[in-house]
């Protein structure tokens, strides 16, 4: 019942007003030789300051930026994990050397990088919704609003709890859906939320009352509709169903299950930057004198062949992290026990495919919902179009 909902937020927001991230862009731009050459160009063209050809660490860095921004991550410098994903995108520039970049190995790196971040937009794509406030007054005015939200004095426990208290926990109940970007976003909290708490304020420091709850929320609802209508707010939206469709697909390939089983990505991202075969790795932490290898780095080998088999990084999804582990489990996957690597990829096929059939059973899905409090057109450069036209 969950899936199908969150199904009709995407369908009904892209159909509306909701801006689809989807890659096909990005495979558009990079699929046309022609088009991708004149990109490549403008954009080599731009970060070559010197003018000698090639481009420096220095001079890569703008693009290293770019690229993170349009992964949606942080600025250069704020955060540790960041900075590290920072510094595997300049190594695949660099191939891991202090040199200078030619244009063709740019354009290679960079085609690399555009296409698996499509591949990560097709898997899961964004949404961007602009709520403004009418979607939250429709929902107000539904028959559905009482009975979603007459329970929530009843279902949540906040010790000496005023009605202010239990509004804002029915605050965090709503969703997107409903119109309410998430109240848990400091932002919204801060310039949505607790200005119409405020022109309520005398009556909700009361303690609550079962029977006056909805008409307080209700009035307190009307005002957050009213301050969103006057402060419209961003929100990025993703939503997957793991249904195990993915994994039926790679094992019914023989040629792409092998070459998954022997792939590790250098970033862990929607996109595969450095790559290095499972031997390789193996060879120097998880062999034994004999060749053999341990059974612990099969949540390893899991993570190398997610993206291909339609699966999140483990401990990206909660429940699905329990399906793996409940899975691991029956297969006795986490003894720690030496085995041969026959036996090691004999394994992990069988999980992928237990893991298939407990999907297949029931799926989970998911969603996340983000505020987005820059600009769209300013956050990230990289996929903007010269600002002349070729002559």
């Amino acid at each position: 019942m969950e899936g199908k909902r969150e199904e009709s937020v995407m369908r009904k927001k892209s159909e509306q007003e909701g801006e689809v991230m989807d890659g096909s862009d990005i495979m558009e731009l990079v699929g046309d030789e022609k088009v991708y050459g004149e990109f490549v160009d403008h954009k080599f063209q731009e970060l070559d300051r010197d003018r000698d050809g090639k481009l420096s660490l220095k001079e890569l860095q703008p693009a290293v930026a770019d690229i993170g921004a349009a992964l949606g991550l942080p600025a250069p410098g704020s955060s540790p994990d960041s900075d590290h994903i920072y510094s595997e995108v300049l190594r695949e520039f660099t191939h891991g050397k202090h040199k200078k970049v030619s244009k063709t190995e740019f354009k290679e790196v960079l085609s690399d990088i555009l296409v698996g971040m499509a591949d990560g937009l097709k898997r899961d794509p964004i949404v961007i919704l602009r709520i403004d406030g009418e979607d939250l007054l429709e929902f107000i005015k539904s028959p559905s609003f009482e009975p979603e939200l007459i329970s929530i004095p009843s279902e949540i426990e906040v010790p000496n709890g005023s009605l202010r208290d239990y509004i804002i926990k029915a605050f965090e109940r709503l969703s997107v859906e409903q119109g309410m970007p998430p109240a848990s976003d400091s932002w919204v909290m801060s310039n949505i939320v607790e200005p119409a708490l405020q022109s309520c304020s005398t009556l909700l420091e009361q303690p609550i009352r079962q029977d006056t709850f909805l008409l307080h929320l209700k009035k307190v609802a009307e005002c957050v509709a009213q301050h969103l209508k006057e402060r419209p707010v961003i929100v990025a939206h993703t939503e997957n169903t793991f249904d195990g469709s993915g994994i039926k697909r790679l094992l019914s390939n023989k040629f792409e299950l092998e070459k998954c089983i022997f792939l590790l990505s250098g970033l862990g991202l929607t996109i595969c930057l450095a790559t290095q075969t499972l031997d390789a790795a193996l060879k120097t932490v998880a062999r034994d004198r004999s060749g053999k290898i341990s059974k612990e780095y099969l949540r390893v080998a899991l993570d190398v062949v997610a993206p291909s088999a339609g699966l999140p990084p483990f401990g990206a999804v909660a429940q699905m992290d329990k399906v793996i582990a409940d899975v691991a489990k029956m297969l006795d996957a986490d003894d720690g026990k030496i085995v041969t690597e026959e036996e090691f990829k004999k394994l992990l096929t069988e999980i992928l495919g237990s893991i298939m059939l407990q999907l297949e059973g029931n799926p989970v899905s998911v969603s996340t919902n983000s505020v987005v409090h820059e600009p769209l057109t300013s956050a990230s450069t990289l996929l903007q179009p010269p600002s002349h036209s070729a002559a």
